[in-house]
């Protein structure tokens, strides 16, 4: 059964996932563990990371790849958040963790951040045909999070993370009232939009269930229903009434954090920073009307967990998911290109590539990104219509694409960057930034990107159909179609010589009446 770590790098804790997965049974997770590094303080109080915090975390990770490697996983994904997301100092931050963890640590958006607590609670909780408004407040930042059977709605992260208020609002032990007052109002004022939002969302189909992730809101259930911090996972979809969550809210500004330390479910940690936590929490609840709050221990690992499976890493999955179709959909919306050729293009697109793959010899998830750069490869248009390829791979290296970690944003880019004019070259900055493997699958596939654009060059969908044959001594292409597709023959045989200058073969082109 194949295996999957997950390393969350939060702004309060690192966590480690390892488990075991296979479509149609439960996540078994074979190890699971939780540091409390308080990396965000620094950054909250500061803007950056301090050295102290650099080096407890380098340790840590490094006891986390020492266990993952033991368990001989078969991919790996780490990523940060809202802390590391905020820090001046970023680059030597992501330098001396991934040295740690021994794999490349990404800075992962707010979005991608809910896209994932939302996949982990789906797989350990799944909600059928139910509205379900999904809340997780981490240290840095909360991310809302509203899904209608197994759909994500939408998504917004808002920077009122439990640390992150704590360190800007509460300096007093118990906390003073005017310090609280203005933490209040400042939450009211931040969280209005997204309240604003769901209310509009919701409508008249009202949502069936609230769940909180993160340690607050397991914090906020275990001491509602009175459940030691040791036997924290028992409160796994267990209920916190909202009148309960404000009867211990004004219990715990009232408190010393001594005090705080006490009440059951809390924790010596996490009493230092439950009152901006339990806050945010009771907001959305009162302003939303929502009657009470279910606790889930899923979270962004095993988001992204289910994420590896769902990308084809265990079985031969080509096209995108449903999922990550629709972030390229939408960003090729926005930036209008046509989408009937898009999708054109990238059907094109994954056909050359299976047809090809004796050649190229790539694994199947690089299907999936020759053809989210079908989408995507003409959206440069937008900005000018003058090295359009080069505006494209300029507008996928910076947008935000909820589904793609940062190595395939990085090679879908470079896929639009090649997928007209020249070559790639060792001289070329965007180039430089390719580790072997992307520049050697960026190479395989510019030619399979450029065949697919080139057969619908007419743009109306002129082919109807095509089949790609690899023979002993060439490639032959067989369209098929009863339309004049001569422009389609011209832009596809130019084509040709870039496809023989990759694939060492030739390419013919051949026309078949439909």
């Amino acid at each position: 059964m194949p295996r999957f770590a997950a390393v969350d790098i939060g702004s309060n804790s690192c966590r480690l996932e390892v488990a075991e997965i296979q479509p149609g049974e439960p996540l078994r997770i074979l190890t699971s563990e939780r540091e409390v590094t308080r990396l965000g303080a620094s950054v909250f109080r500061a803007g950056r990371i301090s050295q102290e915090s650099l080096d407890l975390l380098s340790g840590v990770l490094a006891g986390m790849a020492a266990q993952y490697r033991r368990l001989e996983v078969d991919a790996v994904r780490a990523v940060a958040t809202s802390a590391v997301r905020d820090a001046s100092n970023q680059h030597e931050f992501l330098a001396r963790a991934s040295a740690a963890l021994g794999t490349n640590v990404e800075v992962i958006s707010g979005t991608e951040e809910a896209r994932l607590i939302h996949l982990g609670v789906q797989m350990r909780w799944p909600h059928p045909r139910r509205r379900v408004l999904m809340i997780d407040i981490g240290g840095g930042s909360a991310e809302i999070i509203l899904a209608n059977d197994h759909r994500l709605e939408f998504a917004v992260s808002k920077q009122l993370g439990a640390l992150r208020l704590n360190e800007v609002f509460l300096r007093a032990d118990p906390p003073r009232e005017r310090d609280l007052h203005r933490m209040e109002e400042y939450i009211e004022e931040r969280m209005g939009s997204a309240v604003r939002r769901v209310t509009r969302a919701v409508g008249a189909h009202p949502i069936d269930r609230v769940v909180g992730t993160s340690a607050t809101a397991s914090a906020v259930v275990c001491a509602v229903n009175r459940i030691p911090r040791q036997r924290r996972d028992e409160a796994d979809k267990m209920r916190a009434p909202t009148v309960q969550i404000r009867k211990l809210y004004n219990e715990l500004v009232r408190s010393t954090l001594a005090e705080r330390q006490k009440i059951v479910g809390i924790g010596p940690r996490r009493a230092e920073i439950i009152i901006p936590g339990c806050a945010v929490l009771l907001r959305l609840l009162e302003d939303l009307k929502l009657p009470a709050l279910y606790y889930s221990v899923a979270g962004v690992r095993d988001g992204i967990i289910a994420d590896l499976a769902d990308r084809g890493y265990f079985y031969e999955s080509l096209e995108l998911s449903a999922e990550r179709r629709a972030t390229v959909e939408e960003l090729a919306q926005h930036y209008a290109v046509p989408l009937k050729h898009a999708r054109k293009t990238g059907r094109t697109a994954i056909e050359l590539f299976q047809a090809l793959s004796p050649l190229h010899k790539l694994p199947p998830p690089f299907a999936g990104l020759v053809e989210a750069a079908g989408y995507l490869h003409d959206i440069g248009h937008f900005v000018s219509d003058t090295r359009h390829h080069k505006h494209s791979f300029y507008l996928v290296a910076n947008s935000d694409m909820p589904g793609f970690d940062e190595r395939e944003r990085e090679i879908v880019a470079n896929l639009c960057r090649y997928h007209r004019k020249a070559a790639p070259v060792a001289e070329h900055p965007n180039w430089q930034t390719l580790d072997a493997e992307g520049k050697r699958a960026v190479l395989m596939l510019a030619p399979i990107l450029r065949l697919a654009d080139s057969i619908d060059r007419s743009r109306d969908q002129r082919v109807e159909s095509i089949t790609c044959i690899v023979r002993e001594s060439d490639v032959l292409l067989e369209l098929t179609s009863n339309k004049d597709i001569d422009l389609e023959i011209w832009a596809t045989e130019r084509t040709g010589e870039f496809f023989r200058s990759v694939y060492g073969r030739p390419l013919v082109v051949k026309v078949v009446a439909a």
